[in-house]
């Protein structure tokens, strides 16, 4: 009787996942996304038994799934609003993803070739690392994110697949079931 062999990805997706989810996608999306090999991806950081997703990687997230989009105002607010619940610091760090998102915000309203413009990924990618501290979304984060993102949107809407989304998925996967 032949065998059958599992491919590596098989093997992958065949190993218990218990109540886990995959924040990050596809490995092979990720990588011609641009993000490194070296990083596989946004961690997640394990209390007790329950499997939780960060602030910074929601952040990441949104760097994976919007990487390609220039920085707005509208971005810059929520980016703001989620380094902000990350670190419990009201005012701008000097340096941090906040600052980044708000100079790249001015830049690209100034530039006008789109290839030249300061997008998502630019500042969001590793974003764990960038922050200098983290915490699991909760329902408030996004709320708070969601809030600024609207206030800082002409047309009152958030984007799709953006920082608010990402950040109100993150706290609906930790949502105890």
């Amino acid at each position: 009787m032949a065998q059958q062999q599992n491919s590596p990805r098989d093997q992958r997706d065949s190993r218990p996942q218990g109540d886990v989810f995959s924040v990050s996608g596809d490995d092979d999306v990720a990588r011609k996304q641009g993000a490194g090999s070296s990083n596989p991806g946004p961690k997640i950081v394990t209390m007790g038994s329950v499997d939780t997703v960060t602030i910074g990687e929601a952040l990441e997230v949104t760097a994976l799934s919007l990487g390609d989009k220039p920085v707005d105002r509208k971005d810059a607010a929520a980016i703001q609003a989620a380094e902000t619940r990350a670190t419990g610091d009201s005012k701008t760090r000097p340096g941090g993803l906040a600052e980044a998102a708000q100079e790249a915000a001015a830049t690209n309203e100034r530039t006008a070739l789109e290839e030249a413009k300061v997008t998502i990924a630019d500042i969001l990618t590793d974003a764990t690392e960038k922050l200098p501290g983290d915490k699991v979304v909760t329902s408030e984060d996004a709320e708070a994110v969601v809030g600024a993102e609207l206030r800082n949107s002409p047309e009152m809407k958030t984007t799709p697949g953006g920082v608010a989304d990402s950040m109100s998925a993150g706290a609906r996967l930790n949502q105890p079931l």
